[in-house]
């Protein structure tokens, strides 16, 4: 499902937060971009293990990513760095987890919970080269619809810049 979020043609809430391997802080937005930014429960869940895996997938053999190189994929739970660089490591994740262990960036995002209120929320904020937010994905069981919106997002570009709107 495609979230109708207040964020949606804004600027990208501005954070900062520890990225693995070694705590380093990473900014973002980071510019000149696009950033699939996915939050994700917990790390070695079952379904957080598929979604990660599956942006990994998406970089090395989907075509559309592979043409949007440089795309930045950027994972956030609130999960402490050792146990999200474990869990990179385990998966060859590529691409930046970082740590939000008081929920700020969930909170700067809006995003909410799931399952009743049990866990915390699967979305997936798309923005572009110019730090705005063009969509978010909050299919929390499908997490395999989020590397489609991603997807989606990135043709989208294509198409605008083909028409000379981007």
């Amino acid at each position: 499902m495609v979230k109708d979020s207040a964020l949606i043609g804004k600027p990208a809430p501005s954070l900062e937060l520890p990225s693995i391997p070694n705590g380093d802080l990473m900014k973002l937005p980071i510019g000149e971009k696009p950033i699939a930014l996915f939050f994700f429960p917990a790390a070695n869940t079952p379904g957080c293990t598929k979604e990660a895996c599956s942006f990994r997938d998406a970089q090395a053999q989907n075509v559309v990513f592979k043409r949007h190189s440089n795309l930045a994929v950027i994972g956030i739970s609130s999960d402490a760095t050792a146990k999200q660089s474990s869990f990179a490591d385990q998966y060859n994740l590529p691409y930046p987890i970082l740590s939000d262990p008081d929920s700020a960036a969930r909170k700067a995002y809006g995003v909410g919970k799931a399952f009743l209120g049990l866990t915390p929320g699967r979305e997936t904020f798309f923005i572009d080269d110019k730090g705005i937010v063009r969509g978010v994905c909050d299919k929390a069981l499908d997490v395999t619809a989020h590397v489609k919106f991603v997807e989606k997002h990135l043709l989208d570009l294509e198409k605008e810049r083909q028409n000379g709107t981007a």
